[in-house]
């Protein structure tokens, strides 16, 4: 009895051996590959499966995500001489896993020195200016390159990244002052841009406003050159009308032409710039009778003439016409002076 005991639990446990041996579970995101007597025979993919056990076993797991490997700085030498630090990440995916188990050892270590080994071609074919300023073709370049590399292994290199270019020490600062010299250039050049500007603009200014002040000055001669010849024009119907008025014979006509002109010169004695000391001629008090006079025709002019006249002016004509004019020989004199001045009748009969 205890012999058939035990030979009832060897067979349990090489049953349980036989069952671990032969179910396989292949979780999501990996597969396995098969080897029957060490030679690749079939991949399991997710799920549960059932191998033959001693006869097949599990070959390589192979995880089938994307995967990411950091790749480590590392110096380089640029096509103008600069030694810069570089370093990345590459994401890669194997698609075949029976290719990346059996095409490569260490798929992982080739990926990554494939990877640095790209980087330090295309990079060094660059000068420093073009690495700093072109990244994206770097990556673009060095993901063209590696990728194709990789495609025999069943793996897909999705993206390459640089994450860091740092050239040395000194090399920095010279970019920095470089940098300076540059932005100082653009802000001279600017500044004199400006100024270009501001002295075209100003001399434009100085044109329209020559233009604009010839252009006024001419206006103002030609209405100036008008309103002399209307006033000539004035002139001349007056000096006709008081012609007409001679021939027809009326005298008062001639005398109002001529106490307007003594009005006229009495005004511009008056604007003179030394107008505080007056000069006037002997013959003022004439002036002053010609001002009465004017009185005396527009009353003529607006009252009635001939018979409507008044018996006081018609007096006062009569006496001023009765008086005898003496005439003096003219001398300017301040009208300040105490000495008294002839008077005159401006409507008497002239020498």
């Amino acid at each position: 009895m205890e012999g058939i005991a035990i030979f009832a639990l060897v067979l349990i446990v090489l049953v349980i051996i036989l069952v671990v041996m032969a179910v396989k579970t292949v979780p999501q995101g990996a597969e396995y590959t098969v080897e029957f007597f060490g030679r690749y025979t079939k991949t399991l993919r997710p799920g549960l499966h059932i191998i033959t056990p001693f006869v097949e076993r599990i070959g390589s797991r192979m995880n089938m995500m994307e995967q990411v490997l950091e790749v480590p700085e590392q110096q380089i030498i640029t096509k103008d001489n600069a030694m810069v630090a570089v370093d990345g990440v590459v994401f890669f995916q194997v698609l075949e896993a029976a290719k990346a188990a059996y095409e490569v050892n260490r798929l992982e270590h080739a990926i990554l020195n494939l990877t640095m080994t790209n980087i330090r071609t295309v990079m060094g074919s660059m000068v420093l200016d073009e690495l700093l300023s072109q990244r994206d073709r770097i990556n673009s370049a060095i993901l063209g390159v590696v990728d194709e590399a990789t495609s025999t292994w069943g793996v897909k290199v999705t993206r390459i990244e640089i994450k860091n270019i740092d050239p040395p020490r000194d090399l920095v600062d010279s970019m920095a002052r470089q940098m300076k010299a540059e932005r100082d250039k653009r802000a001279t050049i600017l500044d004199a841009e400006g100024d270009r500007q501001a002295e075209i603009l100003r001399a434009e200014g100085e044109k329209q406003a020559a233009i604009l002040e010839a252009e006024g000055r001419r206006e103002a001669a030609f209405r100036d050159a008008e309103a002399r010849e209307r006033q000539a024009k004035a002139e001349a119907k007056a000096t006709h009308d008081v012609s007409a008025a001679i021939e027809a014979g009326n005298t008062q006509s001639v005398n109002y032409f001529i106490a307007q002109r003594y009005v006229d010169a009495l005004g511009q004695f008056a604007d003179a710039p030394n107008q505080k000391i007056l000069f006037l001629p002997v013959e003022s008090a004439d002036v002053i009778g010609a001002v009465g006079g004017l009185a005396e025709i527009a009353r003529e002019a607006f009252g009635g003439s001939g018979g409507n006249t008044s018996p006081a002016v018609s007096e006062r004509k009569t006496q001023r016409r009765g008086t005898t004019p003496v005439r003096e020989p003219t001398s300017s004199v301040p009208t300040t002076s105490s000495r008294p001045a002839a008077t005159r009748d401006p409507w008497g009969p002239r020498e």
